[in-house]
């Protein structure tokens, strides 16, 4: 579904300047161990994922996730919960890859809690979106320096999914 907006400003834009285009990027699998809970600190609630492997697909990259990851969350006041996740993806080429993301994800209290005792729930009743950025050496996949990407997640048991897709 594409919303579009109906103001005499927006109106008077170029066609490009009214949607957004996307192409697919990958789908990627986290595995991860259970979340450290630090708890209240003068920030944040703070809690921490670890990510020792997972997999990633799409037509121009696929590979692997190496050990090492993290995911540093801040369960906010309002109930969200703000992702601040660092990766290494390593092609099935052996070029690695960095991706870092910020993420949000949100939804009604008792679909949170359920997710948060590693219970299926349905992925559209509950927000989770992040905005990937990566760095990868010169050669086949720099043009990953110079993208935007956005991607949708959903929570299983062992780990999130998530679908990138690149702006164009």
């Amino acid at each position: 579904m594409v919303n579009t907006m109906s103001t005499p400003l927006f109106d008077d834009l170029p066609t490009p300047l009214k949607s957004v285009q996307t192409r697919p990027l990958f789908v990627m699998r986290l595995d991860v161990k259970p979340i450290v809970v630090v708890g209240e600190t003068p920030g944040p609630f703070r809690r921490v994922g670890i990510v020792p492997s997972g997999t990633f697909a799409g037509e121009r990259l696929s590979g692997k996730v190496l050990d090492g990851g993290s995911d540093w969350q801040t369960v906010r006041r309002d109930a969200s919960t703000t992702l601040d996740v660092r990766l290494i993806l390593q092609t099935d080429d052996a070029v690695n890859i960095t991706m870092a993301y910020r993420g949000l994800r949100h939804g009604p209290a008792d679909v949170i809690q359920r997710l948060e005792k590693g219970e299926e729930v349905d992925p559209a009743s509950y927000y989770f979106r992040i905005s990937p950025l990566f760095e990868a050496p010169a050669g086949k996949y720099e043009w990953l320096n110079r993208i935007i990407a956005v991607g949708t997640g959903h929570r299983f048991a062992y780990g999130p999914v998530y679908s990138v897709f690149e702006i164009l």
